[in-house]
């Protein structure tokens, strides 16, 4: 009979340590959790500002002007456009420079009419030679569907577009005057 109460007086003493352990341990998080807030609170300010100014330098703002690069031959897939001939006109296709790191190294893909032509690096320049008379010069990349424009070809107009990439990263053409 005696073993009864032992064994509640055991119990009783046990539960009595586990409560001290819990509420001394909950005590020593709380002090810990108060002391590294307040030590690293000056250093949080000084992580946000540092990680403002490094994606600030993500922002797709056009690079140092340097001279535009020709595409390579490896990289023209319809060699006969790109040479001149009687009654063609020439269309000066450039990619915009970008220091953007994220649109920096994506190649560009040029459609004419359909046909893909050629892929374009950043700061590279391509000389199309069409035919006077509408067409359709379109752009990509791997991660952009084609999109594509509408080009009227002809001597008196300003036979020159830009392909650039939006804030959104987002690969764009447009015609620009010379």
């Amino acid at each position: 009979m005696r073993a009864r109460p032992l064994s509640g007086a055991v119990a009783a003493r046990c539960a009595r340590t586990a409560a001290a352990v819990v509420h001394t341990a909950a005590t020593s998080a709380a002090t810990l959790a108060a002391t590294l807030a307040a030590t690293l609170r000056p250093f949080t300010a000084i992580a946000i500002v540092t990680a403002a100014t490094l994606f600030a330098g993500c922002a797709a703002n056009p690079a140092d002007p340097v001279p535009f690069r020709p595409v390579p031959a490896d990289r023209i897939f319809k060699p006969d456009i790109v040479q001149p001939a009687e009654g063609l006109v020439a269309v000066d296709l450039r990619r915009e420079r970008s220091a953007d790191v994220i649109v920096r190294f994506r190649d560009v893909l040029v459609y004419v009419d359909g046909v893909h032509v050629a892929d374009v690096m950043n700061g590279e320049r391509l000389a199309l030679y069409l035919s006077p008379g509408p067409h359709r010069i379109g752009v990509s990349t791997q991660f952009d569907p084609l999109v594509e424009f509408g080009f009227p070809v002809d001597v008196r107009y300003t036979n020159h577009a830009i392909v650039v990439f939006g804030s959104d990263h987002r690969v764009s053409m447009r015609r620009v005057p010379k």
